[in-house]
């Protein structure tokens, strides 16, 4: 359907991928995976032809249809949901005019080589209407819509209407609904909450026909939708048989034996080079001298790849708290809203977090969890009831706004040093290298940051400091995936609490020891972790 045949791209000096090439056959799931600035999003941007490669060629299947959804959502306006979705699809809306007109064409009298002519172009068009999904575009786009969580009451809201997350939506919507021969997905579950991202899993596995090349740092989502890997990494592209589990365990494999193969070349031309600086100066070893060099000069040199820069940092053993970290009697929250009246989150809330607990707090977009948290961390002030802070507990919290009161002119070593005003230069450089700005990366400014570096800059500046209670909201949205391990990792070995928000389900599944669900204003604990939260509540399948 598509090749990718010896393909070399550079970016100046650096050289993405040389002599590349893979293929994207018809109905194929594919993971495109690798470290950030390795040149994923190049892949998407070559195929559909806003790149172009420095060498190399791409070949496309006659009348294939692309769809394309990146982070970069541009401009919406002057349309409904509902309009903005179908607009994506203005070669099939256009085909079904042509094919209206061409209908009301052919009731009137012609000549018997014009009619011949206007059916074989009837017949085409119908063809390719048919092919597009013409018949249920509509349809089809209700029904994508509202899987994504914008449900027949959000249809006709004017897209302005919405904020950036929201719009995510309504741009995947775009794209699914297009129906595509293949689809192109950069990361489509950064902005969905776990019902929609299950939603999105099931529709690409049952009703999407056509090929799949995809990245995300859902480790769940990829597992269960790839079957192949596709890996852009060191200057080259390398394909995987399998999820995303087996490519790591594929991986790992296969550098080992890269290294076991490396080290045996190395002690031969060791030996080589032994050989000939002892025998170089006499006349009687010359000829074998001489043949030995030409040998080692043909020998093609293994190279090892340079290991991916992951997070790596471990929490000081913090304070030790009361055990009760927060009894909560009667807790609600009511919202004022901008047009007027009140609008409840929730109430009636209550109940206790104990030191040591791993609370995982779920519930659909628009539940209150995040507001939940901004409560517990003292953000906002509850409408009723109270949620009362134990003994010895210090707390630090992390949300998505975090980010936003970062100072925009400082630097990233000035950011980290205003949180830890006497720590040492060194203590602060480690740090910020165990967040990966080493060398000049310290002095980046911050408004030249991506959302990921500003959100390893604030979980830099919250992790290191002595803390017996974090209350994050979302912390893995911008991190990888080999990022989200080493976070996750971190937390199972924290002895304080730890209260949080995510739509990673492997995070939740691997982390959590109890599930708060926000649902309809209320709040239900579940005393287990979250597959026992997914077999109580019904929703077994999340947990499959």
């Amino acid at each position: 359907m598509i090749h990718l045949n010896n393909l070399t791209r550079q970016h100046g000096e650096r050289i993405l991928f040389k002599n590349a090439s893979f293929q994207i056959l018809p109905g194929s799931r594919n993971g495109l995976v690798g470290p950030n600035g390795a040149g994923k999003t190049t892949i998407f941007r070559l195929i559909t032809g806003e790149e172009h490669a420095d060498a190399g060629e791409i070949t496309c299947g006659k009348n294939t249809v692309i769809g394309y959804f990146s982070q970069d959502v541009g401009e919406m306006s002057g349309r409904s949901a509902l309009q903005e979705v179908m607009a994506a699809s203005a070669r099939t809306v256009a085909l079904g005019e042509e094919i209206r007109a061409m209908e009301a064409a052919m009731c009137q009298p012609m000549a018997d080589d014009a009619m011949a002519d206007l059916l074989a172009r009837y017949g085409d068009a119908q063809e390719e209407f048919e092919h597009r999904g013409g018949y249920d575009l509509e349809a089809r786009a209700q029904a994508v819509l509202t899987g994504l969580g914008i449900g027949p009451d959000a249809y006709h809201r004017p897209v302005e209407s919405f904020s950036g997350g929201w719009k995510m939506r309504i741009a995947l919507a775009r794209i699914l609904t297009i129906n595509p021969d293949v689809l192109l997905l950069d990361e489509p579950t950064n902005h969905l909450d776990v019902e929609s991202i299950v939603w999105l899993e099931e529709w690409l596995a049952s009703e999407f026909k056509g090929a799949l090349l995809m990245t995300s740092h859902d480790r769940d989502f990829m597992n269960r939708l790839v079957t192949r890997i596709i890996e852009v990494a060191g200057g080259t592209i390398t394909t995987y048989g399998g999820n995303y589990d087996f490519y790591l365990r594929e991986r790992e494999i296969r550098r080992e034996q890269l290294l076991a193969s490396h080290r045996r070349q190395q002690e031969m031309l060791e030996k080589e080079e032994e050989f000939i600086a002892r025998f170089a100066a006499r006349a009687s070893h010359a000829a074998q001298v001489q043949s030995r060099g030409k040998k080692r000069e043909k020998i093609d040199r293994s190279e090892i790849p340079a290991e991916q820069r992951l997070i790596r940092f471990e929490f000081n053993e913090p304070p030790r708290s009361g055990d009760d970290v927060f009894r909560i009697d009667n807790l609600g929250k009511v919202w004022n809203l901008p047009e007027g009246g009140e609008k409840s989150v929730f109430g009636g809330v209550s109940g206790t977090i104990r030191r040591g607990d791993k609370v995982a707090v779920v519930g659909v977009n628009g539940a209150g969890k995040s507001t939940f948290l901004k409560v517990l961390a003292g953000q906002t002030e509850p409408t009723a009831g109270s949620a009362t802070l134990g003994a010895n507990v210090n707390s630090g919290y992390f949300s998505q706004h975090a980010m936003d009161v970062l100072d925009p002119k400082k630097s990233v070593f000035e950011t980290v040093q205003d949180a830890l005003p006497t720590a040492t230069i060194g203590v602060l450089r480690n740090l910020c290298a165990a967040f990966l700005f080493q060398g000049d990366d310290v002095d980046k400014r911050i408004d030249k940051l991506s959302g990921g570096e500003k959100s390893r800059v604030v979980l830099a500046t919250l992790l290191a400091r002595p803390l017996n209670l974090l209350i994050l909201d979302e912390p893995t949205n911008h991190l990888d995936i080999q990022s989200r391990e080493i976070l996750l990792e971190a937390l199972q070995k924290f002895t304080g609490t730890v209260v949080l928000v995510s739509h990673d389900r492997h995070f939740l599944r691997s982390l959590v020891t109890r599930v708060f669900a926000i649902d309809h204003g209320e709040m239900i604990p579940y005393e287990g972790d979250y597959d026992y939260y997914l077999f109580k509540s019904g929703q077994k399948g999340q947990a499959a």
